[in-house]
């Protein structure tokens, strides 16, 4: 969870847009970041991709109102309500985004093209039916964040004793890259999003980090299999915490429209 996923970027967004809070176009330079393109796939009534401008504008013509994400791991099927097809592309890409308001779904394909040191991406979302049901194991923003506090305490805790807790000049730099870019434009999510989805996110990436310089440093201390088991035992169910309160603070700007906060 070092980067934002991409289906983070198109629902936040999105949402920003369907808002009226930001401009097709500025939503749409936030979408695509540093990738090349972003086209979108199977939209109804178009035949061919198209640009994600006319996407964006089309889904609000089918009564697209919001738009959440999905990030599924082997097992665990966060943020999705099926149906198989559906599920089983967005387990594979570890990603998607359910609209809100129309029985849709978009799951992103990533293509790399040109030479080594010069590669760029290019991205397509396929649209495909979803059934409209609420989406499994996503939490509200304030069990995230009881969750995501539980969880860093506990796995702190155990990856410490296995002195695998993310030190040395790896994790360092890798710690300070994370708060430059956290310093450099502060917007976390896209206007419109509650302060708290905010604090989750954020909350969120930095466990996140620490589960990946503890996956990435190494054995550090647990040498033994059984220490090996442990530490990977302990990073679990934090991974999971970290990724099902993102989910939550994604989904924030639906689930208040839904409580008829907006």
């Amino acid at each position: 969870m070092l980067s934002e996923p991409r289906s983070g970027r198109l629902a936040a967004w999105g949402n920003a847009l369907l808002a009226g809070l930001v401009s097709p176009d500025d939503a749409v330079l936030a979408i695509v970041g540093e990738d090349a393109v972003h086209r979108v796939e199977g939209l109804p009534g178009e035949s061919a991709p198209v640009g994600l401008t006319l996407a964006l504008g089309r889904l609000r013509s089918l009564g697209v109102v919001g738009l959440r994400i999905a990030l599924p791991a082997p097992g665990h099927p966060l943020g999705l309500s099926g149906p198989p097809e559906f599920n089983a592309r967005a387990l594979d890409a570890e990603e998607a985004v359910v609209c809100h308001g129309a029985a849709l779904g978009l799951v992103p394909e990533v293509f790399e093209a040109g030479p080594e040191g010069d590669v760029h991406v290019e991205v397509v979302w396929h649209v495909l039916p979803v059934r409209e049901a609420p989406p499994a194991d996503v939490p509200s923003l304030g069990e995230a964040e009881r969750e995501l506090a539980e969880a860093l305490r506990d796995a702190t805790e155990v990856l410490t004793r296995l002195d695998v807790a993310g030190s040395g000049p790896v994790a360092e730099a890798a710690v300070e890259a994370y708060r430059a870019r956290a310093e450099v434009g502060r917007e976390v999510l896209a206007p419109g999003y509650p302060p708290r989805a905010v604090r989750v996110l954020e909350l969120a990436r930095r466990v996140g980090l620490l589960v990946s310089l503890a996956y990435g440093n190494g054995h550090g201390g647990a040498v033994s299999s059984a220490e090996m088991r442990a530490r990977s035992e302990a990073l679990r169910p934090v991974e999971r915490t970290a990724r099902r309160a993102a989910v939550a603070a994604y989904n924030a700007y639906v689930e208040e429209r839904e409580r008829g906060v907006r």
